[in-house]
């Protein structure tokens, strides 16, 4: 099982790279288009939203990947034991977003003393929150495609079978 959720990890951490490489050019030119086209002050509080969102991302990414083994872990002992690390690995995740987001946009008012501002941060961060949801859905369903086929071909088992490992 850890050798799985090591694949999985190291996987989605790729997956992640590489998705932030291409949206880090379109979040450049949305960044100058603002900086020339609206202002300085929105401008920067677009690129923290940005920034933040990003690493909101990689941390929830991470978060995931290594709740999902220990909840399969802790199932074995018992629903209830996995619904605890589940519910448990989620709040983690919850409470570091709502975190990061409060700590970043009183930091921005702070910064730029000017509530305009603030509409760049929530736009800064949007866009990669948006990128990162579509982008994650598609991986989702091709890495939910890759275990049916290996499943059915290779090990001959339905769809969604539990003895199929990459169901985690």
């Amino acid at each position: 099982m850890v050798e799985i959720a090591t694949y999985i990890r190291e996987g989605s951490v790729a997956f992640l790279s590489e998705e932030y490489f291409y949206l880090f050019f379109l979040v450049l030119v949305l960044f100058f288009l603002i900086f020339f086209g609206v202002n300085r002050r929105a401008a920067g509080a677009y690129g923290i939203g940005a920034i933040l969102s990003a690493i909101t991302g990689y941390v929830g990414m991470s978060m995931a990947t290594r709740g999902n083994v220990r909840t399969t872990a802790a199932s074995e002992k018992g629903l209830g034991e996995g619904l605890n690390v589940a519910f448990r690995s989620g709040a983690v995740m919850g409470i570091s977003v709502i975190a990061i987001g409060l700590a970043g946009l009183s930091a921005t008012y702070l910064a730029f003393a000017d509530i305009r501002a603030l509409a760049g941060f929530a736009a800064g961060a949007s866009t990669v929150a948006l990128f990162a949801r579509v982008g994650g859905g598609i991986y989702t369903k091709a890495a939910d495609v890759g275990a049916d086929l290996v499943g059915k071909v290779e090990a001959n088992i339905p769809e969604d079978d539990p003895r199929n490992p990459a169901t985690i």
